[in-house]
């Protein structure tokens, strides 16, 4: 009854928390989203053999994509506390946090996107620059169509990897369930609020790949 009690008590805590998150990873996928994927589609276009060839633009951008993704989360979140203040004029809350995750989601949906046009018959491809299309037609009417199921799929992975980020932010006060983790059931040795968070979180990480794999299946016309 006093474990009923205690969570009943809490429950503004943890809906506030859990929103937070959402709106967190939401800003984050948005913005790897408008940026990840322009820089996907140029890490697959400016290869060797391809129809807008650039190994100079190619090895520059696929260096800084592997240097973001080669430091880990934390390092990155605290590395960029100076960017998030001058970004959203503060270091702790959940925008400070989402200037971070913003940071981490760009080259890693970046990646996702440009292995899913590897995926594409580069025969199609081929008969695309054969008939005289322009590299703008042939990424618009040819790749991002062919891509799609991979690239919602992508876009599912990525998600899914910042709300366990998101969890992070919390070490240096971001919000979210995992800063209602660290406060309440860490710092206070609370193992029914650590549960409880655990539980919220594996149930919106199922969710969010059940609608991922629906919508894929969706825009898959193959």
């Amino acid at each position: 009854m006093m474990l009923l009690d205690n969570l009943i008590s809490l429950l503004p805590e943890l809906n506030k928390a859990f929103f937070e998150t959402i709106y967190m990873v939401g800003i984050s996928i948005l913005v790897a989203i408008i940026v990840g994927l322009p820089t996907g589609v140029l890490l697959f276009v400016t290869d060797k053999g391809l129809f807008l060839e650039n190994q100079v633009f190619k090895n520059i951008a696929g260096f800084i994509v592997n240097m973001i993704r080669s430091v880990p989360f934390i390092i990155l979140l605290i590395a960029l506390l100076p960017l998030a203040n001058l970004i959203a004029g503060t270091t702790i809350g959940p925008t400070a946090a989402s200037v971070s995750l913003s940071v981490a989601a760009i080259p890693f949906f970046a990646r996702i996107v440009e292995q899913s046009f590897r995926e594409i018959d580069k025969g199609v491809i081929e008969a695309a620059v054969a008939t005289g299309a322009t590299p703008w037609i042939i990424i618009k009417d040819v790749l991002i169509p062919e891509a799609k199921p991979g690239i919602v799929q992508g876009v599912t992975i990525t998600i899914i990897s910042l709300v366990a980020y998101s969890a992070m932010a919390g070490i240096v006060g971001g919000g979210g369930v995992g800063d209602l983790a660290i406060r309440f059931g860490y710092y206070r040795y609370d193992n029914t609020i650590m549960i409880t968070t655990v539980i919220i979180l594996i149930c919106l990480v199922q969710f969010i790949q059940f609608g991922g794999d629906r919508i894929a299946r969706v825009v898959d016309k193959r």
